[in-house]
């Protein structure tokens, strides 16, 4: 039983620990209005309560926008069940959460489904990046 409560305790303190980030962190680049047109972003489609997008919030999203890959792709967050703005509408096939999508100039440039640690996410994510055109990002 012991065992049942500190696996309890953990995961309640990651998922306070995760929505207070999320009510804190500063998501978009810094100069930049959320949704406005960026060379690059890497979008995050996410669900309240996904314990997957929240592990990433603790794992990765603390840092991510002090990071040389977040600041070459800054991160936009959107709720999967929300409409999508116009410029995202037409991407297929976003069913899971989280979902990312790198964007580049209105093209889908790659997408990680699913969120299985910090770094498989930077492994595949430095792949990504990688196919971006030498002039994007900064």
């Amino acid at each position: 039983m012991p065992d049942r409560r500190k696996s309890f305790a953990r995961l309640a303190v990651s998922g306070a620990l995760a929505l207070a980030f999320l009510f804190a962190a500063p998501w978009s680049a810094p100069g930049s209005a959320p949704g406005s047109a960026q060379a690059a972003e890497l979008v995050m489609f996410e669900a309240l309560g996904c314990p997957w997008c929240m592990a990433w919030d603790v794992e990765v999203g603390i840092i991510y926008h002090k990071t040389a890959e977040g600041r070459t792709a800054p991160l936009r967050r959107l709720d999967i069940g929300d409409p999508r703005p116009p410029e995202l509408a037409a991407l297929p096939d976003i069913i899971y959460t989280p979902t990312f999508v790198l964007m580049d100039g209105g093209r889908e440039i790659g997408r990680i489904v699913g969120y299985s640690g910090e770094d498989h996410f930077w492994g595949l994510f430095g792949v990504m990046l990688a196919r971006l055109p030498a002039e994007s990002g900064s």
